[in-house]
């Protein structure tokens, strides 16, 4: 698979009721659009040949044996064809009937699923007309072939391993795809005719994602659309594809024209979360000893697809959606509150101390602090910002610093470092005129210094600043701002703070709102260096490090599912085409160099709240040795 991708449909055809032919011819011509469109596995709906709705008819012998001849002419229509397909059909065997899928490709039958659950209330009447797979025998004998039969077959190519289930089998408690997933199904299809009620489609379609994520795998469903009968129930055509409970693609319900709705699945990522997640091991352990399967061996075509038919979001931390985007905010501040709250009552220190300069990282602070003081009801007087201008202090930060704590009603404090720091440049010997690391540090750490001893002054907690991105690339000055005695935002990454500081800013007065939304369109900066000739930021932090968007694509997907950098590369390309790719290896080398090199910082963190799946604290998510090599992760970059 070409990165761990493969491309997968759901395919909706239009059908005539009990036209076997016709709807094979149908069929053949969708599974020719597949395999032109690179598709390696297509999925139709529930007994698709015959159509579902036949009722009584399917009794009728005609039916019976020219559904097996339209199969027929289907596999020597697609002899061509390399696209695996899995179509619904009426199967006859030992003078049962079976609701059946049949895996085909090039010509030949790969293997063959029954229906297990067979429902028989409401509109539904199965049980009428099929037998349940439950004791279906382990062989089906069809146009001439032998193919395995039951829902203990799975089929595998490479990282793939899929297995099918019909319909119902979805429904029910535990359905046959829990148990493929757990033999080692990471793809399942669904061949479906679920008809349409009142709020039935929302409850599918989180059925769906529900399976997908319990499985950790992708879940291709397909159900009967248009040319069913509508006698007495009608069918909206629905077409879903999943992954690990995120819905990748969906098809247009109660359209009249076939449909063919496409998305790449990434194995790897299935994969990475299942090794990840223990339990899920376990649970396989514990369970399917006690099942027989037959995994069947099959090729499937490779390609190489340059773009992706499935959306690889820049911001992989930030919700693509503003109503999610919102909640993520407000859940975020939640537990960031819940965290520092548990801290201050512990601690009976009923005061908070933190440094403000006017960025977005000591905004996020503060406005926790103000949301955690505000629901224990302790003053908002006792939270003491200090704001400590130094040599790179620029009016504009200053401003909103000063106008931030005085319209949110804190205790302000502005204390100016500059003497201390030139007495500490005599002090060591060193050249104020050098603006190097140490010129640097000397700001950071007498404001760590300063705050420490304020907090020691009032018997109050140093509220830490820092987030994940600068703790990913080490941009903290070791025991400077590195430190604090709770860290509020050490797991929540730079793209992420500016929309949790522009989320907050709607639930303050114009006043507030308006400081807080010129903070988010402030510069990432230190201020460690004097400011330009006109007084505006010269230290941009992005000019020197490379994007935060970036880096927190490239920390995302390092940490969260441990890929290789080539794939992260291939995905930056989707992600962001107007990047060159020469740009992103730069800063890609940038991030694993300082990643590695910066453990040492990461390794004797203080404590703060784990708010997401990434997190860097040697206690909550993440354990590195401070002295592990890079280069095996550079080399391959090099190699790109």
């Amino acid at each position: 698979m070409d990165k761990g991708f493969i491309r997968l449909a759901a395919a909706v055809p239009d059908v005539k009721v009990g036209d076997c032919f016709y709807n094979a011819e149908q069929i053949a011509n969708q599974i020719k659009q597949a395999d032109e469109q690179k598709i390696q596995i297509v999925c139709f709906p529930e007994l698709c040949i015959t159509a579902y709705t036949c009722g009584d008819l399917f009794h009728q012998r005609i039916l019976m044996d020219e559904a097996e001849n339209a199969l027929a002419s289907l596999l020597a229509e697609t002899q061509k064809t390399k696209t695996v397909a899995v179509v619904g059909l009426p199967v006859l065997q030992n003078n049962c009937l079976y609701n059946a899928a049949v895996a085909i490709q090039s010509g030949n039958i790969l293997s063959a699923v029954p229906k297990m659950y067979l429902p028989n209330y409401g509109e539904f009447y199965e049980k009428r007309w099929f037998t349940s797979g439950v004791n279906a025998a382990p062989v089906l004998n069809i146009c001439g072939k032998s193919a395995p039969f039951g829902t203990n077959v799975l089929l595998r190519c490479d990282e793939l391993i899929f297995g099918i289930e019909i319909c119902e089998d979805l429904w029910v408690t535990v359905p046959p795809s829990s148990y493929q997933a757990l033999r080692g199904a990471n793809v399942i299809f669904n061949l479906s005719a679920s008809n349409e009620l009142i709020g039935k489609n929302a409850y599918l379609k989180n059925l769906i994602r529900q399976q997908s994520a319990r499985c950790i795998a992708a879940y291709v469903y397909s159900s009967a659309g248009a040319g069913e009968s509508t006698q007495d129930i009608v069918f909206a055509g629905n077409a879903l594809i999943a992954e690990n409970g995120e819905m990748l693609a969906e098809s247009k319900r109660f359209a009249f024209d076939e449909q063919l709705v496409i998305a790449d699945v990434d194995l790897q990522k299935l994969n990475i979360d299942r090794l990840k997640h223990g339990s899920f091991t376990d649970n396989a352990t514990n369970v399917t000893d006690k099942i027989t399967e037959q995994i069947i061996d099959i090729d499937i075509p490779k390609y190489q697809h340059k773009k992706l038919m499935r959306k690889i979001y820049p911001l992989p931390f930030v919700p693509s959606r503003n109503e999610d985007r919102d909640e993520r905010c407000e859940e975020i501040f939640s537990i960031q509150i819940g965290g520092l709250a548990k801290r201050i009552l512990h601690t009976n220190l009923q005061r908070a101390v933190l440094g403000i300069s006017g960025g977005l990282d000591s905004t996020l602070a503060l406005l926790v602090c103000i949301k955690t003081f505000d629901k224990l009801g302790i003053s908002r007087r006792q939270i003491t910002g200090i704001t400590m201008p130094g040599f790179g202090t620029t009016d504009r930060t200053y401003t909103n610093t000063v106008n931030l704590m005085k319209s949110l009603g804190i205790t302000m404090r502005e204390i100016n470092i500059t003497n201390a720091c030139e007495q500490h440049f005599r002090d060591i010997n060193h050249n104020p005129q050098n603006h190097d690391t140490t010129y640097e540090n000397i700001q950071a750490r007498e404001r760590t210094q300063i705050l420490m001893d304020v907090a020691n002054q009032e018997n109050g907690l140093v509220i830490g600043t820092g987030d994940l991105s600068e703790l990913a690339l080490g941009w903290a000055t070791y025991n400077g701002d590195h430190m604090s005695m709770y860290g509020v935002n050490s797991s929540v990454p730079k793209t992420l703070v500016r929309h949790l500081v522009t989320w907050a800013a709607e639930q303050f007065d114009e006043k507030t709102k308006s400081i807080l939304i010129d903070i988010t369109r402030t510069p990432v900066s230190p201020e460690l260096l004097p400011a330009d000739e006109k007084g505006n930021i010269s230290q941009k932090t992005e000019d020197v490090i490379g994007p935060y968007e970036l880096h927190d694509f490239f920390l995302y997907y390092t940490l969260r599912y441990g890929f290789r950098p080539s794939k992260i590369f291939f995905l930056v390309q989707q992600a962001f085409e107007n990047i060159e790719p020469i740009e992103i290896k730069k800063w890609m080398k940038v991030f694993y160099n300082r990643f590695f090199a910066q453990q040492f910082k990461r390794s004797c963190l203080p404590d703060g709240p784990k708010v997401g799946s990434v997190n860097l604290s040697p206690r909550g998510d993440w354990r590195m040795p401070s002295d592990a090599s890079a280069a095996l992760w550079l080399k391959e970059i090099e190699e790109m």
